[in-house]
């Protein structure tokens, strides 16, 4: 028998994780974008990531249909951008710096990280859709990451 929603929760509390902004487009070229923890590598030869997006997520659809996105990693100065980007709020890009990337999806001012991906397959997992992206271009800045922990920020000393 599978633990409870509230002993998974809290397990998985305990294991830090980076913060990220997923931005994909829409087809009216509006962009979009959501606050993502579920973010990992998943190979190196083809550089492949994945994101886990709740299918009740404002851009779940857009991504299963779609054909670009960008994970932001974000900088220990950016929490208030990670909780804009999970509010529900529909306008989250208003004030928001950014430009677009390569592949055309926006890429977020003075992030640790920007890593362009073309989405190459999708599973179901649960509640979620797993995206998986191959990697076309990535940038990179000198910084300390924005860190999720026991249901709030924290920072690394």
């Amino acid at each position: 028998m599978p633990v409870s929603k509230d002993e998974f929760r809290s397990a998985m509390s305990r294991f830090a994780s980076g913060v990220t902004i997923v931005t994909t487009r829409a087809e009216d070229h509006q962009p979009n974008g959501l606050t993502v923890s579920s973010f990992a590598s998943l190979s190196l030869e083809s550089p492949l990531v994945l994101v886990c997006i709740d299918k009740h997520a404002s851009i779940h659809g857009l991504l299963v249909e779609g054909r670009y996105f960008a994970v932001n990693v974000l900088a220990e100065d950016q929490e208030i951008l990670s909780r804009r980007f999970a509010s529900r709020d529909a306008d989250r890009f208003s004030g928001t710096g950014y430009v677009d990337g390569m592949t055309g999806v926006p890429i977020l001012s003075d992030v640790l990280a920007a890593i362009e991906c073309r989405i190459v397959h999708t599973y179901p997992g649960g509640d979620h859709t797993i995206v998986v992206g191959e990697v076309e271009h990535a940038i990179v800045h000198d910084g300390k990451p924005l860190v999720y922990f026991r249901g709030g920020y924290a920072q690394l000393a």
